[in-house]
């Protein structure tokens, strides 16, 4: 391949729940693609981001962390992130070095095993007080040996210049698939309830962040440009609806104003949320709804 060459991949970012996969795909970027909490899988879709360089186009797919758990939303979740591996040209695999590896990272790394020569390993957190890059490289030398690895910090931008060289270097010849002003396919909508999800996992605690889900009812344009976006928080429980909802709402106005502000540094346009509460509670269980969810 000459120096000329486009170069282009599909890079599947995978890794347990926590370890920093949405904050490093954010970074590469540039912008908010994913959202972030600390709570553990807060993605529940694979999300596209996309890095357009001179000569060369990223697409990083962030999959939910993958966790061991029988619930019918887990196995879909652990379903679509296992599909991505054998879809994408480089994988990602980014690793939490301030936690020892256990059973779950074992389980990850023998999904991995079969895919070492697109594997680029990132040992993330290493600014962290508990971070010990040394155990986490030892056990990439002995699950997935022959791996190349770079310690990085997703939170302070570092050594991802050279997580992302390595990269760029390993993709395939190949076009750009998205103009270069994207950096994400998600449509606006999808967006829109992300980052009210977001919300909810970053001021609610205990089981509500995963019984709540952001249903889409409807949008439209105003005369001056802005759009006004409904949708229906869902909870699992009556419970859980007075604690989203708040005392004299506030807790849905808190969730609502924060959403709306962080909306103004992601589109050209003002957003306004009409946001309402209401309970299903055997949305876990509705095959149809995760299939329309979790994709």
């Amino acid at each position: 391949m000459t120096d000329t060459e486009h170069r282009s991949a599909f890079v599947s970012v995978i890794g347990r729940p926590s370890a920093g996969k949405s904050t490093l795909m954010n970074a590469l970027c540039g912008q908010k693609v994913a959202i972030v909490s600390p709570v553990p899988q807060t993605t529940r879709n694979t999300v596209r981001g996309i890095l357009s360089k001179p000569g060369c186009q990223l697409v990083f797919m962030d999959t939910p962390g993958l966790h061991d758990s029988d619930k019918a939303i887990n196995k879909r979740l652990r379903d679509l992130a296992t599909r991505s591996l054998s879809d994408a040209d480089l994988i990602l695999y980014v690793v939490d070095s301030t936690r020892a590896p256990g059973p779950e990272e074992e389980a990850i790394a023998g999904l991995l095993k079969n895919f070492v020569p697109k594997i680029r390993a990132a040992v993330n957190k290493i600014d962290a007080k508990l971070s010990d890059p040394a155990r986490t490289s030892a056990f990439l030398d002995d699950k997935l040996p022959g791996v190349q690895r770079f310690d990085i910090s997703a939170q302070k931008g570092d050594g991802l210049e050279a997580l992302l060289s390595a990269l760029v270097q390993s993709a395939p010849p190949g076009p750009a698939y998205y103009p270069d002003e994207y950096y994400t396919d998600q449509e606006p909508v999808f967006r829109i309830a992300e980052v009210v999800r977001e919300k909810v996992f970053l001021h609610t605690k205990d089981e509500i962040p995963h019984a709540v889900y952001v249903d889409y009812v409807a949008h439209h344009m105003l005369d001056d440009g802005t759009l006004v976006y409904e949708g229906e928080l869902v909870a699992e429980r009556d419970t859980q609806k007075g604690i989203l909802i708040g005392k004299g709402g506030a807790m849905i106005r808190q969730i609502r104003e924060e959403a709306e502000h962080d909306l103004a540094d992601i589109f050209p346009y003002p957003v306004r949320l009409s946001l309402k509460v209401r309970v299903d509670p055997g949305w876990k269980k509705n095959d149809k709804l995760l299939k329309r969810l979790i994709q």
